[in-house]
């Protein structure tokens, strides 16, 4: 493949190249490349050429919940969303807590995955937050160890797992959530929320818990991965973190970048944990992103059947899909609203999670290529019913959004073109 014209995005900055692809590998990139036969020409004038992004929190529901998604899906639908590697999270059937559960899951990666799949594994037995599993049998298959959809509630058993997560080298996400602040609630604790009469999750629910783990990895040394961070509160606290050298970095998502509890309706489609919270919280985050604070923008693609999230905001499933509408949302948002640029969005969709996983791949001279091509002057109205992924419950649904993949290219195979 010749792709002729595009801004590509090459040792660290942009430029107008020529980029030549032969047997997937990354063969030139110059100024001008003369076409060759049996080389298919892409041209690409005006668009931009992107180490293909990487999200480490998604949730594929296989083995166990394939009627919400399959790996099959949602790979397919990752890749639509300009992704050559996804993370899937092991609240599964079963969960991967042990390497007979995960090989399970990984076979069916291996058949039917049309990107890359990296897994959680599971912090405790069974998800339960009693019993630490065996990490160092299971480390070289996964990318990291997290008990997601809960937190590991007991302090004791947090401080085990991150003792014994440390010489694995490997991430432990922690999903921050104590129980016992929640009360029932299923929204944010806001002005919203008592308006139209909900119960409500306090943000100390988030935070207190950021607080202990932070807390625990600095005396043990683990690598703290923070999933899907919320409150200003959170922020505040991982940036004096890391001002003390402790191990720790965390991810957003795009939804709680671009909306808050004032974008609130009465669908299932507003209703995520963490939940949408205030403006103040929306902008400390996009302030986190902006400066360095929030690594990584992770989507926690969470796809429910549509009887599931039909059921209001009280009785409706926890949980939006994102994959497909993970780059045009950051980029309107965040990109286009000024508060970062391009290079930035690049990190910290692509460089950064690589990095944290300890994955090569993207846009390197003489290696297979992971690479998206984006027309970042293309507008699209958001319509579920175009998904690839089986959940078609979004927030941005019939929001205007800019920025569209055109093809995806994960390890020198192309993926998915529009």
């Amino acid at each position: 493949m010749l792709i002729t014209g595009a801004t590509v995005w090459y040792e660290g900055g942009f430029a107008v190249r020529d980029v030549l692809i032969i047997d997937g590998v990354l063969r030139e990139i110059a100024e001008h490349i003369a076409p060759c036969e049996g080389v298919s020409i892409v041209e690409a004038g005006g668009k931009y050429l992107l180490p293909a992004f990487v999200d480490m929190h998604v949730h594929l529901r296989e083995p166990g919940y394939g009627y919400k998604e399959t790996i099959a899906s949602g790979t397919k639908a990752a890749a639509k969303g300009g992704f050559s590697l996804v993370c899937p999270m092991p609240n599964l059937n079963p969960a991967p807590d042990n390497l007979e559960h995960l090989k399970e899951q990984l076979a069916i990666v291996e058949r039917d995955a049309v990107i890359g799949v990296l897994p959680y594994a599971t912090i405790t037995t069974a998800r339960q937050g009693d019993e630490c599993v065996d990490y160092t049998a299971l480390a070289p298959y996964v990318a990291g160890f997290s008990d997601d959809g809960t937190g590991v509630q007991s302090s004791e058993v947090m401080e085990e797992a991150m003792r014994r997560i440390a010489p694995t080298g490997k991430l432990l996400a922690a999903h921050c959530e104590v129980e016992s602040l929640l009360r029932g609630g299923y929204i944010h604790d806001g002005e919203w929320c008592r308006a139209h009469n909900h119960k409500g999750i306090c943000s100390e629910s988030e935070w207190g818990e950021v607080k202990r783990d932070i807390e625990l990895a600095e005396k043990t040394g683990c690598r703290l991965h923070i999933c899907h961070i919320s409150t200003k509160e959170s922020v505040a606290l991982i940036r004096e973190a890391k001002s003390r050298g402790v191990r720790v970095t965390c991810e957003t998502a795009p939804h709680y970048l671009a909306l808050c509890e004032e974008d609130m309706r009465e669908e299932g489609r507003f209703k995520m944990n963490p939940p949408l919270r205030t403006r103040e919280d929306m902008e400390a985050l996009r302030k986190g992103v902006a400066d360095g604070t929030i690594d990584v923008i992770a989507t926690d693609h969470a796809p429910h059947s549509a009887e599931e999230k039909s059921r209001g905001l009280e009785k409706s499933a926890m949980g939006v899909v994102g994959i497909e509408t993970s780059l045009a949302a950051t980029y309107t948002f965040m990109v286009g609203g000024g508060i970062i640029s391009l290079e930035r969005l690049v990190e910290i969709m692509s460089l950064t999670p690589r990095k944290l996983l300890g994955i090569g791949g993207g846009i390197c001279l003489g290696e297979r290529i992971d690479a998206t091509l984006v027309d970042f002057a293309k507008e699209y109205n958001v319509n579920p019913s175009e998904f690839i992924s089986m959940g078609k419950s979004t927030p941005f649904e019939g929001m205007r959004l800019r920025g569209e993949v055109q093809m995806t290219i994960a390890d020198g195979r192309k993926v998915y073109e529009k």
